[in-house]
């Protein structure tokens, strides 16, 4: 059976635009959250958002392709040229019918429709760019790392809501598996920090409501949370074939040993209060990864910081796991970089990578401890592991869950 493991990694978050930054402040547990900067709220109350700072596109990509794209395009190229430098791995004509990209995003470019439908209003039709729809159609995000990078293997983009980031790591895995492709550039990415999105979500209901102290809002599996706080950003893995990479002598940070995805047919956009679903998924997961539950010593968990959700999440880690749901590590790093959305799973993974690699559990922040949540939270400060195994829980509006398995890599 073919063997996957990833060779490469890049990340654009608001704590830090490369992984490394990114790494060192989540161990710290420095949150990326403020008030929004990059347009006026005006009356909306939810005044705050994990907003990625100092990113300038053309240092990814020329003018002229930066003015036609969406920000989260943008974020998707300038990760994916991150993890292509990080695997040391050069996309030409040697190779580039074996390279394949599976991006995946919520939205898309849906804020460039906000935009587009606002000058429409306010100066009439033909005042629309030829360039709204290439710039809003959600596979942009592939198919511009794929033009961008010169990738000609299979290109495809996962549309799976606050799911997708690392559904996109798991297709990427069995078109390699498959033998389809002999490297994938995998991962997810979002900016829906606008206006529209960000009333939505205040009407929807889970929002934290608090603005006065953004850094301390999204709180996690805490008795006093009451919402996440919108993120952005990108995280993008190179992931090959053991083959191909060995053979081209690269450094190999973890092993992707499979996932699995369930639907909880429940709601809309609430979670099952029992996780079932989830529970389903982590079960399976672990499984097809020829695991015991004993065996997976870390969570990164979707923990988004609302009522339902966290509560749903305990309910099926102990469904999953039984009595190991107990020890094994379980934290969220929502509550640094808040809730990116279709990027988040992706972001989690290079973090969760970096954990592996580093033997280090990044803290939940904003933690104070829920009796009806008596799984081992790691809070605050964060905390040394011997895991070998970890697992990334994505779970998304419409009852999409995903569970992606990650092994350290023994040489």
């Amino acid at each position: 059976m073919t063997r996957v493991f990833v060779t490469g990694m890049g990340a654009l978050t608001p704590i830090g635009n490369d992984v490394e930054t990114f790494w060192q402040n989540l161990v710290a547990g420095k949150s990326g959250a403020g008030p929004v900067t990059s347009f006026d709220m005006g009356e909306i109350p939810y005044n705050m958002a994990c907003e990625v700072k100092g990113f300038d596109p053309m240092d990814y990509m020329d003018r002229k392709l930066a003015r036609r794209t969406a920000r989260s395009t943008q974020f998707a190229i300038a990760a994916s040229h991150q993890a292509l430098a990080h695997a040391g791995l050069t996309v030409d004509e040697s190779n580039w019918y074996n390279v394949g990209v599976m991006m995946a995003t919520g939205g898309g470019g849906i804020t460039e429709i906000e935009y587009a439908t606002q000058v429409m209003d306010e100066r009439g039709w033909r005042t629309v760019g030829p360039f709204v729809v290439p710039s809003a159609m959600a596979n942009a995000v592939s198919c511009l790392v794929s033009i961008e990078t010169g990738a000609r293997g299979p290109v495809m983009t996962s549309t799976a809501a606050c799911a997708s980031g690392h559904y996109s790591v798991i297709e990427a895995f069995h078109y390699l598996r498959r033998g389809e492709a002999d490297v994938m550039i995998a991962g997810g990415t979002e900016s829906a920090i606008s206006a529209l999105t960000m009333a939505a979500f205040g009407r929807m209901g889970p929002l934290s409501s608090r603005v006065d102290d953004p850094g301390h809002a999204c709180r996690p599996f805490s008795i006093d949370r009451d919402g996440f706080v919108t993120g952005e950003g990108a995280g993008a893995l190179i992931l090959e074939t053991e083959e191909h990479a060995r053979a081209r002598g690269a450094t190999l940070y973890a092993e992707v040993l499979g996932g699995k995805l369930t639907g909880d047919a429940y709601h809309i956009t609430a979670p099952d209060p029992e996780g079932d679903g989830a529970a389903r998924a982590l079960s399976g997961a672990i499984q097809l990864a020829g695991l015991e539950p004993e065996d997976v010593g870390v969570v990164f968990a979707h923990g988004t910081g609302t009522v339902l959700n966290d509560a749903g999440e305990c309910k099926a880690l102990k469904r999953a796991f039984g009595e190991a749901a107990y020890t094994m590590q379980v934290t969220s790093i929502k509550s640094m970089v808040g809730h990116a959305l279709g990027a988040a799973g992706a972001q989690s993974a290079v973090a969760a990578i970096c954990a592996l690699r580093d033997g280090v559990v990044p803290p939940t922040i904003n933690y104070t401890p829920d009796p009806a949540i008596d799984i081992n939270i790691v809070g605050n400060e964060a905390q040394k592991t011997d895991a070998r195994y970890a697992l990334v829980n994505a779970f998304g509006f419409g009852g999409q869950n995903v569970v992606a398995v990650l092994g350290a890599v023994e040489e």
